[in-house]
């Protein structure tokens, strides 16, 4: 005898094995997710460092092609790259370093720690400027993209038209680079300070570097003390001022922007600036 089938359906719940799944859990998502935070906390700031010791490179070496540039005007034309006629009787870089017997400074505005800001500019002259002057002579431009005319019209200081300095051109005052003022500008966006020999000592005396409180040695005994950063002191005690055995020099401010006149250039503010003399 056959047995008969049973045709209706089972309606009784089949038991399998535990579902396994590709997605994460809400658990594994957040790991991950702490995970990635803590990467990036560690890679930022090194991330930075980095950013920062290749700005400083890059200040290093335009402060040294300025400087270069400067040499090569000069073993050209055997005068620097200055204002030297004046019009109508106003004062002129040369003229101001005539009168005084000092060199000339193209500083600027910087901030201080204290919130303070410091115009760096040799004491007593008349005559106050950026390095756009010079600028103009080393890039021979007549007129910077801002309309103001330099003293090169006419290419009058610059009559062979040689480009004696490679510069990147910036949209902005506020950017690395010459600005359409004229102004050459760091990694950090303040004007390289420029300091000539126009005494023709063959030594510069910058308006900055050449304070006792900035250069000199506080831990040298002797007087006067040693200069900072291979600076020369010239006359003695409290009062020596200091300068360097080059006829050309170029700092930057560095990554801080800032500097401080009662601060040894080897502490705060001034310890990370950028200095064409100090390799």
């Amino acid at each position: 005898m056959i047995p008969l089938m049973n045709n209706h359906t089972d309606t009784c719940p089949r038991r399998y094995g535990p579902r396994t799944s590709a997605a994460f859990t809400l658990i594994e998502l957040l790991v991950v997710i702490a995970i990635i935070a803590i990467l990036a906390g560690l890679l930022l700031p090194a991330i930075g460092r980095a950013k920062v010791a290749a700005q400083k490179k890059k200040a290093q070496l335009e402060a040294g092609q300025i400087a270069q540039a400067i040499h090569a005007y000069e073993s050209e034309f055997s005068k620097f790259p200055v204002s030297s006629v004046s019009i109508a009787g106003a004062p002129t870089a040369m003229s101001e370093a005539s009168r005084t017997g000092e060199d000339f400074t193209y500083g600027g505005t910087f901030q201080q720690p204290n919130g303070a800001a410091l115009t760096v500019a040799v004491p007593g002259l008349t005559y106050v400027t950026n390095n756009s002057e010079v600028m103009a002579v080393l890039l021979d431009v007549e007129r910077w993209p801002n309309g103001v005319a330099t003293i090169n019209q006419g290419h009058v200081k610059n009559p062979q038209r040689t480009k004696y300095l490679n510069a990147a051109m910036a949209t902005d005052t506020n950017s690395p680079g010459v600005g359409p003022d004229g102004v050459y500008r760091d990694p950090w966006g303040n004007p390289y300070v420029i300091t000539i020999d126009l005494n023709y000592d063959e030594k510069a005396r910058d308006a900055f570097y050449r304070l006792y409180l900035v250069s000199a040695d506080q831990s040298d005994s002797n007087n006067p003390k040693r200069g900072l950063n291979g600076l020369i002191a010239k006359g003695t005690g409290g009062t020596a001022i200091y300068e360097a055995n080059s006829p050309v020099m170029i700092w930057s401010a560095g990554p801080d922007k800032m500097i401080e006149p009662g601060q040894p250039a080897n502490v705060g503010a001034n310890k990370d600036n950028i200095l064409s003399w100090k390799q």
